[in-house]
């Protein structure tokens, strides 16, 4: 019997793994699965933030596909996602944590609960342990622990450098990771499918003794940035509106606005940020530990990968929307059991997230739909070089605000012209934007995005070599589930996802 293990974290940067090489981040446990599996050096997120990201995730469709554009846009229920597939064929895709995928209200009661949230459940999966934002199960977990009444305000209104009201092992990320391994140890050897989906290291960034004090501020690197705030503004009509309004809520009490990001302040963001990676990473250790333990390994899919990064402070921004590589580049390692996979592979190839849904379905024998823009992984994993591959990641960002409307307003624009795709190549990368100027970055001059050559005079041909390629990959990648079909008077020609 076959295992799949799908772990996602939130808010994890690409270059936040001691295997790539970082200053300061330790991550031995993932370096060991890395080492025994492949690490992919180039893998992006298809979309920020976490709902439109981890709908690419589930269905193996690009955002201008798939239409869950925002955190609370509904998922279209035609879309099947990869723990449907998994159901049909028999498994029983499990869920410890959450996926943020909203409901499809057609269909559904106005009064259903499920309208009321954009953390609903993606179809197919079965909740063991649900964790929304309001992280009610742990919270009841640390009353039980003898810790009283507490809420999230008690729990993280605190200097980032401090520790936590909490000892470690009483953690979210270690209340998940137990909860997890209870299940495991419950089960008979028989196949199974679990998705364990933690919250961290998304802020707030408050990690329990001895985590929070796991790196040394002296070794965190600097942010990468224009000199000025005032700089980096000028840069983009988007990115100045951005700047200007700023941050609420947590992270606007903790670390301030974009004009409070001097270098002590990212210092202490990023430091409390890396403690939460190496806390995640002694947890995985443990599940790593107890599927060998239990002579699993050699018969588990492990696939690990974030939703998508964090900015940190780069181009003085916080969190992950926008268009700069830092909120799409995430870490992503698998490792396949099978006799003929490749063990240590680095894999440089531009990867997605379009491509875990059809890695998991070829792995586990079942049909790959059509529906599907991505590509399986498993010639990667098998140590070959598909031909034909992509030479370019792509990714979106959403920026409409149906609740205010603070960027139609300011910026002039509809809602379905709030939006922005970016190509990123080995050479260049090339940012389009609907209804606003396009951005163009020579990344073999320019590797940290400091300065835009899409308005140079001189380099206009460079420019409109990579709208038309972006444009290109557009038009190839419309939906297909009946294109290829066609009824003729033999019957159906042609094949077509049944549904």
């Amino acid at each position: 019997m076959t295992n799949v293990l799908f772990i996602t974290v939130d808010q994890w940067r690409g270059d936040c793994l001691s295997a790539v090489g970082h200053p300061c981040v330790r991550t031995p446990n993932l370096d060991r699965l890395a080492g025994d599996g492949a690490l992919f050096l180039a893998h992006y997120g298809q979309a920020t933030p976490c709902g439109p990201s981890r709908a690419s995730l589930y269905t193996g469709l690009y955002m201008f596909n798939h239409r869950s554009v925002r955190n609370g846009t509904p998922l279209d229920a035609r879309h099947r996602t990869v723990a449907e597939i998994a159901r049909r064929a028999g498994f029983d895709p499990v869920l410890f944590g959450y996926t943020d995928i909203s409901a499809d209200p057609r269909g559904l009661d106005p009064g259903d609960p499920r309208l009321r949230t954009y953390e609903g459940i993606a179809p197919g999966f079965r909740a063991e342990l649900f964790m929304g934002e309001d992280l009610a199960p742990w919270l009841e977990h640390l009353r039980h622990r003898g810790y009283g009444e507490r809420t999230l305000e008690d729990l993280y209104e605190r200097p980032m450098e401090e520790p936590a009201p909490y000892r470690a092992e009483d953690s979210e990320t270690a209340f998940l990771t137990d909860r997890f391994l209870d299940w495991l140890d419950g089960r008979n050897k028989g196949g199974w499918f679990a998705h364990l989906s933690y919250i961290k290291p998304h802020h707030p960034y408050i990690a329990a003794a001895p985590w929070h004090a796991a790196v040394s501020p002296s070794e965190v690197p600097p942010p990468v940035r224009a000199p000025t705030l005032a700089e980096e503004a000028a840069v983009h009509p988007w990115l100045r509106l951005h700047l200007e309004l700023g941050y609420g809520g947590w992270m606007a009490r903790h670390v301030g606005q974009p004009r409070d990001l001097d270098a002590a302040s990212v210092t202490r963001m990023r430091a409390a940020y890396y403690g939460l990676i190496a806390e995640l990473d002694h947890h995985l250790g443990r599940i790593f530990e107890r599927l060998a333990a239990r002579g699993e390994m050699d018969r588990t899919l492990i696939v690990f990968a974030s939703d998508h990064g964090d900015m940190l402070g780069d181009h003085w921004m916080l969190n992950k929307l926008g268009f700069f590589p830092q909120a799409f580049h995430v870490p992503l390692i698998i490792r396949d059991p099978s006799p003929e996979a490749a063990r240590g592979a680095r894999i440089a190839a531009f990867t997605e997230h379009v491509d875990l849904m059809p890695t998991v379905l070829e792995w586990l024998g079942l049909e790959v739909p059509l529906q599907c823009d991505g590509h399986s992984l498993i010639p990667f994993l098998r140590g070959r070089q598909p031909t034909g591959w992509r030479e370019a990641a792509v990714y979106e960002h959403d920026f409409r605000d149906l609740r205010e409307g603070r960027f139609e307003q300011r910026l002039g624009l509809p809602p379905e012209a709030c939006c922005l795709m970016v190509r990123l190549g080995r050479r260049r990368a090339y940012v389009h934007f609907a209804a606003l100027p396009a951005l163009c970055y020579d990344l073999e001059r320019d590797p940290h995005w400091l300065t835009d050559i899409a308005a140079d005079p001189g380099r206009c041909e460079e420019v409109r070599e990579e709208a038309q390629a972006l444009l290109s990959f557009r038009m190839l990648r419309n939906e297909r589930r009946l294109s290829g079909a066609l009824l003729t008077s033999s019957g159906v020609l042609g094949r077509f996802d049944p549904d």
